[in-house]
């Protein structure tokens, strides 16, 4: 027997030593055994990370089979029915030692420059990829972090898993949103999506704008969304990047599940929001305008003061400022009853000076307009005029220069009308 045969051969033997479970609830059981198994476990992560030519086909089913019944398991249920993954420890996996070295050896596996996927995806199929999702429910976050990498390592070695692996990705969310609200892994799936959406051609296909509208955006209503908000805003603006014409659906879609009570939900919304005008495009602002800017309107006359400050930071962002100054006619008329009255209501002075700041901006930037509604807005105030009807007469002069808009468009020879 050769050398290399040898070592194929030992190489089997250890995976199929490595099959053999230890309970480590029982601290003291079978600890030469345990020892045993890590060493062993540690062996092959060596030889597959180091060792050239190891990987021939007889080995790709044992390996496949020592990694299913090592990871393969049923979740236990939560130790605590009330978990709170911002307030709570999580419950971590008892039989680590071993599980990740199990996993070392997986990612390794995949990893390695004798990978053949014509040979691994005879073993790592549809059941094997639905297997590994349900894990995603693991409390421990050393579990989901190698999960996550792995994932991401099987959807880009093996092409024909890529759809199934979306679909299942899919119905994870649609029974976290629409039933259970309970899956310790969405921000990890999140995270691996963040990477897929970057990897999308052009056009966008049907099916992936509709996971935005029917996934992504209802997943901003779900109590937990702190965990795993930073990763959902990064995959929507993703998908803004990819394609501008999804950014009506999006900003429409979150003005939608808009906080009604939640403070802190109303200053996350604000931030990606935030990110979503640092690379809209003008052509898309012009279209959301009128809602977003009436939305950040009522943020401005929160009495939280930490989401009338988040709103009015917007302020300070220069790109935003420019896309505000382009269509100052439309913005000014929206936010000005507000501007003043919170400007001479709010309990916190650090939001009456923003207020201040923000007036000031829209002062330079149309001072004719910004005299015309101080003037009006006073009138209304000395006549006992409700908010409601100054309302009312700013919706009547935004509509007369939308026409106005249109008609000159017309003129040019550019009849393009891009209000809705």
């Amino acid at each position: 027997m050769t050398l290399l045969a040898e070592l194929h051969d030992l190489f089997c033997k250890k995976l199929q030593q490595c099959c053999v479970l230890f309970d480590f609830l029982d601290c003291v059981a079978d600890l030469k055994g345990k020892e045993i198994k890590r060493a062993a476990l540690n062996e092959l992560v060596e030889s597959v990370a180091t060792s050239r030519g190891v990987l021939i086909e007889p080995l790709y089913p044992e390996a496949i089979k020592m990694i299913s019944v090592n990871i393969f398991r049923t979740l236990p249920p939560s130790e605590n029915p009330e978990f709170d993954p911002e307030e709570d420890e999580p419950a971590l996996e008892a039989s680590w030692p071993h599980l990740q070295l199990v996993y070392e050896f997986f990612l390794r596996f995949l990893e390695s420059p004798d990978f053949q996927p014509s040979l691994a995806k005879r073993y790592v199929d549809q059941k094997f990829v639905l297997q590994l999702l349900e894990l995603f429910d693991s409390e421990d976050p050393r579990e989901r972090e190698y999960l996550k990498t792995i994932l991401h390592r099987v959807y880009g070695k093996l092409l024909g898993l890529r759809a199934y692996i979306r679909k299942q990705i899919n119905n994870i969310f649609l029974r976290f949103i629409y039933e259970t609200e309970r899956f310790n892994g969405v921000a990890e799936l999140l995270e691996i999506l963040g990477s897929i959406i970057n990897g999308f051609a052009l056009p966008l296909k049907s099916e992936h704008k509709q996971f935005l509208v029917r996934v992504l955006i209802p997943l901003h209503t779900a109590k937990s969304l702190s965990i795993f908000h930073a990763q959902l805003a990064y995959c929507v603006v993703q998908f803004m990047e990819k394609d501008a014409t999804v950014t009506e659906h999006i900003i429409r879609g979150l003005l939608r599940y808009w906080p009604k009570t939640c403070t802190q939900k109303e200053v996350m919304f604000l931030g990606e929001i935030e990110e979503i005008l640092d690379v809209i495009e003008p052509s898309q602002f012009i279209r959301v305008q009128e809602p977003l800017f009436k939305q950040i309107a009522a943020c401005i006359s929160s009495p939280h003061f930490q989401v009338a400050e988040r709103a009015l930071y917007f302020w300070n962002n220069e790109y935003i400022l420019s896309l505000i100054e382009e269509n100052c006619q439309v913005i000014l008329p929206l936010v000005f009853g507000t501007l003043y009255r919170v400007s001479k209501e709010h309990w916190n002075q650090t939001i009456i000076s923003l207020i201040y700041n923000v007036l000031k901006t829209f002062m330079e930037m149309n001072s004719k307009l910004f005299d015309e509604l101080t003037a009006s807005y006073k009138w209304s105030l000395h006549t006992g005029m409700k908010p409601g009807c100054w309302m009312k007469g700013v919706k009547i002069y935004i509509k007369k220069l939308k026409l106005k808009n249109i008609i000159e468009m017309n003129n040019n020879g550019k009849l393009f009308n891009v209000w809705k």
